[in-house]
């Protein structure tokens, strides 16, 4: 043989061997991935057989029975009406307060806006003692205190914010001196603070704790969408109080993280209440964003100004500090009231814009991840994304902020595959960062599967209707399928060819080589088609992304993935969803419900904000929350016994005699009022557009 040949032959050899190895790697993973859910399934079986050897042994553990009667129902009723004002309990309400008042542990898996804070507030009220909330954030805590305080409900909080409390509160808990119904704390007072403990031990040893409740409980998981270390030392809670009934609340958490935090908690026999993921009022859409700075600016408060002319509340989302500051300076140069919100602000500046915007003084609030987790503000008509999450948890959780009163709200998502490198070279060393991160993106680059339908997957729950409320339901796209596996093999070669010599390329510098070598093909594809196809391949896992540390930044690169040979041999054929038409689906009416469609609700809307400033700035909705205003308006009561069965006896006697003045002098001059309504409704009807008529609810977090 001569040496030429020896040498083809062995560098194909060469080549097989790199093949085989790729198919081995991909095997591997696969393998991992198949242990893991069997481990998985594994734990859900014994779970169930648990629960059903639980069943058996102590029948008043089985789920009905917690809607049953109960000895503590007339005074919790009564609580719930007098005290917090509100009308009726929720999905899964009643169910999770009866297994607390019994002592039991509880594990609360439930959506935004779907009220779980009353799961806690109402059994720390009725039961002797204090009880303990840990939640994460500073913001959070201060809007729960002065929402309890407002109903005359004795609440503090110890942080590092607020020394002249701590006197008091360590007297409370150890001598049971000065009120002291809940004390919210930040998961670094248990881990870091002895004093704060031995304090604590000797208020469960007097028998004054009454129960523990664990906000936010996905960040005690690893495998949560926003660990935090802190919460691990948690666990503590449980082994140092084992009698004091636990309740571990969070809007998501997948089977992993629910069995993650069970152990951590040390919780094994706790009773789980999993809520639906739907948000019916919720209205999810993508939409393209330019690689143009200043046109997304412009579309963003375009969407603003057109769709919320009359001030209603909203959050923007960007990806960094510096971001977030850009942003608002941005839309405030286009007539927008916006400010920024993000960790390494001055406390107190943070503090006063986090209080303008709750007060409704502010309109728009643009912020980091940082901002926002279990907000406390229920009127959030718009949540949008100026760039892409990390995860579909940390999607649903940051969009689910708006429309915590269940009226209709809409989340908008801006993506461009340029922000898929700057988030992987972010989360790639998480655990299992960079498949979440690229489920999200799934999400972003589907044209026909429905976006609700997406979350269900997730979450691994039955489908449900979406009703026409995302914009692949709403509006009739003409979407075809383009075959471009020849720009795929393409692509393919021209990395392996670099690889050879040694080169990298990022996203960004694939695209300009292609844009130049796609002209052999004879068909060309637009640059925001060719970053699509790098997408499509990397989600295929036929590319896949490596990443470099600088002294600056982490890079990261594009280069050849397992199933790459597939594509050179032409084993599989790649096809592209594209945009042909869009045009919006017959019978769906550009019209949106919102607060403020009728003359008595702006009233009362302006009236919770007079009163909320002269009883010492608490939050416009402890006034009045946004159902009681819609009850009020169609309800109209004329009187102060009429009005105390829709928003209970505190509120009446507090605000009772304002409000029934408010609706008397509305119904005197009616006519006149109504003749202004109209005509701000039909200018708003003008300047709407692309949105849907759908009843409004009558829910709203407490």
């Amino acid at each position: 043989m001569e040496d030429n040949e020896i040498l083809e032959e062995l560098l194909n050899i060469e080549v097989e061997i790199q093949d085989v190895q790729e198919q081995i790697r991909a095997l591997i993973e696969r393998q991992e991935n198949l242990y893991e859910r069997k481990s998985e399934l594994s734990a859900i079986l014994e779970a169930c057989k648990e629960s059903g050897n639980e069943a058996n042994n102590v029948a008043s553990s089985t789920a009905e029975n917690w809607s049953g009667t109960f000895e503590w129902d007339s005074e919790a009723d009564d609580v719930r009406l007098n005290v917090f004002g509100i009308s009726s309990y929720r999905a899964n309400q009643k169910e999770i307060i009866n297994a607390i008042m019994s002592g039991r542990d509880v594990l609360v898996i439930m959506a935004a806006g779907g009220g779980k804070s009353l799961c806690y507030q109402l059994p720390a009220v009725m039961r002797d003692g204090i009880a303990l909330v840990v939640s994460p954030l500073l913001s959070l805590i201060q809007d729960q205190v002065m929402g309890l305080t407002a109903l005359g409900i004795p609440a503090h909080m110890l942080t590092s914010t607020n020394k002249g409390d701590e006197k008091f509160i360590y007297k409370a808990l150890e001598k049971g001196e000065g009120e002291l119904k809940v004390l919210y704390v930040t998961p670094e007072k248990i881990s870091k603070s002895k004093r704060f403990m031995s304090k604590l031990e000797k208020c469960h040893h007097a028998g004054r704790l009454s129960l523990i409740s664990i906000d936010e409980a996905h960040c005690c998981s690893q495998w949560g969408h926003d660990f935090r270390p802190d919460y691990k030392s948690l666990g503590i809670l449980k082994t140092q109080f084992p009698n004091v009934p636990m309740v571990a609340l969070t809007a998501t958490a997948t089977q992993r993280v629910q069995n993650d935090l069970i152990e951590m908690l040390h919780i094994p026999r706790c009773v789980k209440f999993v809520s639906t993921v739907n948000r019916p009022n919720l209205f999810y859409m993508v939409k393209e964003k330019s690689s143009v700075g200043k046109v997304v600016i412009d579309e963003i408060a375009e969407f603003i100004q057109e769709s919320y002319p009359n001030n209603e509340s909203g959050i923007v989302y960007c990806f960094s500090r510096k971001e977030c500051e850009q942003v608002a300076k941005e839309l405030r140069e286009r007539g927008v009231s916006a400010d920024y919100y993000h960790a390494d602000m001055d406390v107190n500046f943070r503090e006063k814009v986090h209080m303008r915007w709750s007060n409704n003084k502010l309109q728009v609030i643009v912020g980091t991840v940082a901002f926002g987790m279990g907000i406390n503000k229920p009127d959030v008509r718009f949540v949008i994304h100026h760039s892409l999450s990390k995860s579909m948890e940390t999607y649903y959780q940051e969009s689910g902020r708006a429309g915590r009163d269940g009226l209709p709200s809409e989340c908008l998502l801006y993506f461009r595959p340029g922000d898929v490198p700057r988030q992987s070279s972010m989360v790639f060393y998480e655990n299992t960062g960079l498949q979440n991160l690229y489920d999200i993106v799934r999400y972003c680059q589907s044209k026909r599967q429905c976006r609700r339908s997406a979350f269900f997957r997730h979450f691994a729950e039955p489908l449900q209707e979406c009703n026409g409320m995302c914009d692949i339901c709403a509006f009739a796209s003409e979407v075809k399928e383009v075959d471009v596996s020849g720009h795929a093999k393409l692509m393919v070669s021209l990395l392996q060819d670099m690889q050879a010599n040694d080169q990298r390329s990022t996203m960004l510098q694939l695209v300009d080589k292609m844009k130049i070598k796609q002209k052999e093909l004879g068909s060309e594809l637009k640059r925001e088609e060719i970053e699509q196809l790098i997408l499509h391949l990397l989600l295929e896992r036929s590319l896949k992304e490596e990443f470099q540390h600088t002294a600056y930044a982490t890079n990261a690169y594009v280069t050849v993935g397992p199933l790459a040979r597939q594509i050179l041999q032409g084993k599989k054929s790649v096809k592209l969803e594209i945009y042909t038409e869009q045009r919006t689906k017959a019978g769906v009416r550009s019209v949106k419900r919102s607060l403020g469609s009728s003359g008595l609700e702006l009233k009362l809307d302006e009236l919770r904000k007079e009163l909320s400033s002269a009883h010492g700035g608490i939050l416009p909705h402890s006034v009045l929350s946004t159902e009681q205003i819609n009850l009020l308006s169609s309800q109209k009561p004329n009187s102060l016994e009429q009005l105390e069965k829709v928003i209970g006896k505190l509120k009446t006697e507090k605000y009772g005699h304002r409000i029934i003045e408010q609706i008397e002098k509305y119904s005197n001059f009616k006519p006149a009022d109504k003749q202004v309504t109209d005509g701000r409704a039909a200018k708003r009807s003008k300047t709407k557009k692309n949105l849907v008529l759908i009843e409004s609810s009558e829910d709203e977090e407490c």
